[in-house]
């Protein structure tokens, strides 16, 4: 039998409360929880007590009583990514501004542990719904994501309208972008990140993946001015975006010969590789070749020459994310939606 230690201060409880406010237990939990019709007055006094007394909110027991954990799971491919990384960050941020906490898992892509894995096996005891972020590698179908749980997949896959979908427009952004390089001097421009051979016809028909949905907005903004992309231009980097895939592809295309002078490159790791290979080469940048990225990872601005690159929008992304997450499991919104924002130019030193 355990002893109190002498001088143990006893919790505050939200009977204290109330005894102290003198209202009753559920006037004190209505103020609490921010419910409840009551005078000004009564919510004021009741409010002056918990802070009196240090009352803290038992989370545990609290969302015990609505059904509910007081988790979500975000299950994203890998930490290792910046991007990635930065939407956890982002996530759990956002989440707290709820009283949520963030359980944070990554999947093995493309096995047969990856995200059609955490999908049938989602344990709705420990977390009351799920964001994702669906590799581009998943061979995921639509019944993979007709799912009993509240879901949010985040990123560039299709959900085919049956599950929220939250994502940057990448094909605007990279309109944005070569149309940055062209109105800045630039006439035949590389692209470094494709995914496998060059097929126009196709990729202007992409409704998702960042690689194709991103060339797809480069090939359509050189139409709208006359212009074309030549094939010989674009680096296949498969699934690899790298700092080394970057500086190997663009490397390759210098020996090539065939003339450019600007780069896409699909996000900031390509494009730091396309700058490490270009300035060992002794071009110089942007005077002869302009390099643009994708995402602002935090290392852009601090490069020797500063990186442009259009804006990640995760600021937008991770709480819509979170908002949208937490009106499914209230029992807010029943509809799937597409859930789209523009992005933007973050014009730094490796364009003119």
């Amino acid at each position: 039998m355990s002893e109190a230690h002498p001088g143990a201060k006893r919790r505050v409880t939200l009977r204290d409360v109330a005894q102290t406010a003198g209202v009753s237990l559920k006037t004190a939990s209505n103020v609490i929880n921010g419910s409840g019709r009551m005078s000004s007055e009564t919510r004021a006094k009741v409010e002056a007590v918990i802070k009196e007394l240090g009352y803290q909110v038992n989370v545990a027991a609290r969302n015990l009583s609505r059904n509910h954990t007081g988790f979500i799971t975000l299950a994203v491919p890998s930490l290792t990514p910046p991007y990635l990384a930065e939407l956890a960050n982002r996530t759990i941020d956002a989440a707290r501004q709820h009283d949520y906490s963030v359980y944070v898992t990554t999947y093995a892509e493309g096995s047969a542990k990856g995200a059609r894995d955490l999908l049938k096996k989602f344990n709705s005891t420990v977390s009351d719904g799920m964001i994702l972020s669906m590799s581009e590698v998943e061979n995921i179908s639509k019944k993979d994501l007709e799912v009993d749980f509240p879901l949010v997949v985040v990123g560039a896959r299709t959900t085919w309208g049956i599950a929220d979908h939250v994502t940057p427009d990448d094909v605007n952004a990279a309109a944005q972008a070569a149309g940055y390089l062209y109105d800045h001097g630039s006439k035949r421009l590389a692209v470094i990140g494709a995914r496998g051979d060059y097929d126009e016809a196709a990729l202007l028909q992409s409704v998702e993946g960042n690689a194709q949905l991103r060339l797809r907005g480069v090939i359509e903004e050189a139409h709208r001015r006359g212009l074309a992309i030549d094939p010989r231009l674009v680096g296949a980097t498969d699934q690899d975006w790298t700092i080394g895939a970057g500086a190997r592809v663009t490397q390759q295309l210098i020996d090539s010969d065939v003339p450019f002078d600007g780069v896409v490159a699909l996000n900031d790791q390509l494009a730091i590789g396309a700058l490490t290979a270009l300035r060992i080469s002794g071009y110089d940048v942007p005077e002869q070749v302009q390099v643009i990225g994708f995402d602002n990872i935090e290392e852009a601005p601090y490069l020797q020459i500063p990186l442009t690159t259009m804006d990640s929008r995760l600021e937008w992304t991770a709480p819509t994310a979170v908002n949208r997450i937490l009106a499914r499991i209230r029992g807010e919104i029943t509809e799937p939606e597409l859930l789209t924002c523009s992005s933007q130019v973050i014009a730094r030193a490796t364009t003119r």
